[in-house]
């Protein structure tokens, strides 16, 4: 397998290009399957889980010409089953759920794997289709969705869910009538897909806010879209600018997409100059402890908790992170210990009390985020870090090491 190795202490300096937003690709490339034609995506992210997507498509019957655009055959789709090889390591596969049953009235996906950072149930998927007249088996370890066809309703989530809120939207879009998604997601990725399938010559407002309502239409054309900047992406090269004691200007991007990060970076002690499509990140004299709450958006996002938890384990005091989105997502503690961090678990809290420095070491990534939080750690450690099973890390970062090399670091790629 392979890993990356950096050797650490090296201010970053310079300006990182950001690559479109995998959270964002990855409900466009499922939508595509809503209707027949010829749909374009520009910005595409070279990434392992957009791979996997378009091997999904594949199986499904859909053709692609390579580019930018990225063209996607879909008039030629004629399968509606995803078998378990296919999703096994992307819960995001779940995705094609609302769109082939709306479609096709039917669907046989498999249930979903991914990033192994709690439960991640895909009920409220299930029970929203369910309320729009799908009937919904569990068997075999496959999700059987048939309906004679699709009726808008109500749908209320316990929980805000990103997937599960743009599933039902994508469904909904379909079914006749009124459709009111109550306590949906309101993420940058939910909005673009909204504003997507109304360009599609679907029917949805409120996408940003809690409520969503989608009027059925009968058809849908296909989609021509440029996939925004990835918010995670650019949060995470802000925070190397931090931790490495340097300055990085990250774009293009949306500023107000990430301003939860910049508010803790500030409190952080960390400067920034703002523009319409850039954000320029400047280290202070010190790292300040701060305390950190995952929340939905817009609150602190949990794809950034690893990160800014490498950051506090150099600041000047003793920091609180609270995980309110995933039961298990604590899993890079044990590894940045291995690099002379101080941080001890409570919970669902993590206690980080800041050290004046980090030492390199060899660490293993556990999931997406953490692969990204070990490789923070490593740009600031003395000494020579080897961070191993970095294909959690190919699934949601294009050509990191690349980027962070044309920034001043020492990082290299080595074949396993």
């Amino acid at each position: 397998m392979d890993k990356i190795v950096i050797e650490g202490g090296r201010p970053l300096h310079g300006t990182v290009k950001t690559s479109g937003a995998k959270n964002a690709a990855l409900p466009l490339l499922a939508a595509t399957l809503l209707t027949g034609g010829v749909h374009r995506l520009r910005n595409i992210p070279h990434l392992r889980d957009i791979r996997t997507t378009k091997t999904l498509l594949y199986h499904l019957g859909a053709t692609f010409e390579e580019g930018d655009p990225l063209s996607i055959h879909t008039e030629t789709v004629d399968d509606y089953e995803v078998p378990y090889d296919l999703v096994k390591t992307m819960r995001a596969s779940v995705l094609v759920l609302g769109p082939l049953v709306a479609r096709f009235k039917r669907a046989r996906v498999s249930l979903p794997g991914g990033c192994a950072i709690g439960a991640r149930p895909i009920n409220f998927h299930l029970s929203g289709l369910e309320r729009l007249g799908v009937n919904i088996e569990l068997k075999h370890g496959y999700v059987e969705a048939s309906a004679q066809k699709l009726v808008g309703n109500h749908i209320y989530f316990d929980i805000p869910t990103v997937t599960g809120t743009a599933n039902i939207m994508m469904a909904a879009v379909l079914a006749e009538g009124q459709t009111v998604i109550e306590n949906g997601a309101r993420e940058p990725e939910v909005v673009e897909l909204a504003s997507c399938l109304t360009n599609m010559g679907g029917s949805i407002q409120g996408a940003g806010t809690s409520v969503i309502t989608i009027e059925g239409v009968s058809e849908l054309q296909p989609l021509d879209h440029t996939i925004m900047p990835d918010r995670i992406e650019v949060a995470t090269y802000l925070t190397a600018a931090g931790i490495t004691r340097g300055s990085i200007t990250v774009r293009p991007c949306i500023p107000e997409h990430v301003e939860a990060v910049i508010h803790k970076l500030e409190q952080a002690g960390m400067r920034f100059e703002i523009g319409d499509d850039y954000i320029t990140c400047s280290a202070g004299e010190t790292i300040h402890n701060i305390d950190v709450e995952t929340n939905p958006y817009p609150g602190f996002p949990t794809d950034m908790q690893a990160q800014i938890m490498a950051m506090m384990c150099l600041a000047d005091g003793q920091s609180i992170i609270i995980e309110k989105i995933f039961e298990n997502r604590f899993m890079h503690v044990s590894e940045l210990k291995r690099m002379g961090a101080d941080i001890s678990i409570e919970g669902n809290t993590a206690i980080v009390r800041g050290r004046s420095k980090l030492q390199g070491a060899p660490v293993m990534a556990t999931d997406l985020r953490a692969s990204a939080s070990l490789v923070l750690a490593g740009l600031a450690a003395e000494g020579v870090t080897e961070v191993s099973r970095v294909y959690h890390l190919d699934r949601g970062y294009e050509r990191l090491e690349e980027k962070l090399s044309g920034v001043g670091a020492k990082i290299e790629r080595v074949k396993g």
